[in-house]
């Protein structure tokens, strides 16, 4: 597993090579404490202690390599929603991450993204669903969750949900693989 210390950039740098004209626009949402912070850590090869949390309308932007990552919260903040629209266009991937020990909250982290999905910025973006903290003994299956979000509703775009720890960074590398074979090659 000597690749997972990689993060996205470079897997990405490295499926590019010379289509350097790429640009990769990636929306990294999810509810508060979902573990988006950390999963941006792994994927941008940060280290996971500089990251502040994510405060208000707090946007954290990673552009490398040809590729923009915009990150936010997205619960409960309906006043800041207007903002986020043109955060959303030209988006090449949703990457929507979800705590998936928090049951309490699969009715609420659902909701949100359905009306991602029905954003018109969004129209046919594929989706990447990260079931974060699958460390964690109360964690559901991905399966489980899938169903809960009614995944297989989603017949305009591609998605995968991907079970995965960004703490041990388990999984992590299976979604970046997908977007890898799904997105960066399109763009060629």
């Amino acid at each position: 597993g000597g690749e997972c210390n990689l993060g996205l950039l470079s897997v990405l740098q490295k499926l590019k090579g010379t289509t350097e004209s790429v640009e990769l626009r990636i929306v990294l949402l999810g509810l508060d404490n979902a573990g988006k912070t950390t999963l941006l850590k792994s994927l941008a090869s940060e280290d996971i202690n500089t990251i502040t949390p994510t405060q208000g309308f707090n946007i954290k932007s990673v552009a490398s390599h040809g590729m923009k990552l915009n990150v936010w919260d997205i619960g409960g903040q309906r006043k800041i929603r207007p903002f986020w629209k043109k955060y959303l266009e030209n988006t090449d991937l949703l990457i929507y991450v979800i705590d998936s020990a928090d049951k309490k909250r699969f009715e609420e982290t659902g909701l949100e993204l359905e009306e991602l999905i029905d954003e018109e910025n969004l129209k046919g973006v594929p989706v990447l669903i990260f079931a974060n903290k699958q460390d964690l003994a109360t964690a559901s299956p991905a399966s489980e969750i899938a169903e809960g979000l009614n995944l297989h509703t989603y017949r305009d775009r591609q998605w995968q949900i991907q079970a995965c720890s960004a703490v041990s960074g388990e999984g992590v590398q299976d979604g970046m693989n997908w977007i890898c074979n799904n997105i960066v090659n399109k763009k060629k």
